[in-house]
């Protein structure tokens, strides 16, 4: 594999919205990838790595949504679902997005060029994603990256056997989604 698509798990970055969240949780992990496109924004690289979800995953998705519903828990849709904006603009524009606004099966809480930090909670547990964007080091040999950074609180019993159900899906989806960031994945649409 090219080492420009290599995913490697990474630690939640320091510095950033998402790192404030981890005092409590349950669970945490964060994934890396070399930025192809280092100057667009944090959630439009979300939404070019979603528009891209593979269909395996939506398909888990589908069935996640339909089982945890018999167990209370909320059904969310999909991770490229498009949602009307507060402003009235059009969800595929990154720069129409607002704090509140829905992405996917996710509401955003955190927004600048750099972060997007996603979330949803139920009664259950409380999740939050973030994409975070990091400039080149400064040398050639250090390029400019992504990281996936997802936290878990968990609120109760059903909460930790679902995530021990969903941890291996999860760790999975994340590797293969960051992949989709690879320069040959960014042909026509």
């Amino acid at each position: 594999m090219n080492t420009a698509t290599t995913v490697r798990e990474t630690q939640v970055p320091t510095g950033t919205v998402i790192h404030t969240n981890l005092p409590g949780a349950h669970f945490f992990d964060a994934y890396t990838v070399a930025d192809p496109r280092p100057n667009t924004s944090a959630l439009q690289t979300w939404l070019d790595v979603v528009a891209r979800t593979p269909r395996w995953t939506q398909h888990l998705l589908a069935v996640r949504n339909r089982l945890v519903r018999l167990v209370g828990l909320k059904g969310v849709g999909q991770l490229h679902d498009m949602h009307p904006l507060a402003s009235g603009a059009s969800p595929r524009d990154a720069r129409s997005y607002r704090v509140g606004d829905r992405v996917g099966i996710f509401l955003i809480r955190h927004l600048s060029d750099t972060e997007v930090v996603m979330g949803q909670d139920d009664k259950h547990l409380d999740v939050q994603v973030s994409l975070t964007k990091h400039a080149q080091a400064g040398s050639s040999d250090s390029p400019a990256t992504v990281v996936l950074s997802t936290v878990v609180h968990i609120h109760n019993t059903l909460g930790h056997v679902y995530m021990a159900i969903i941890t291996p899906f999860h760790r999975r989806i994340v590797q293969v989604m960051l992949q989709q960031l690879a320069p040959s994945n960014h042909g026509p649409r």
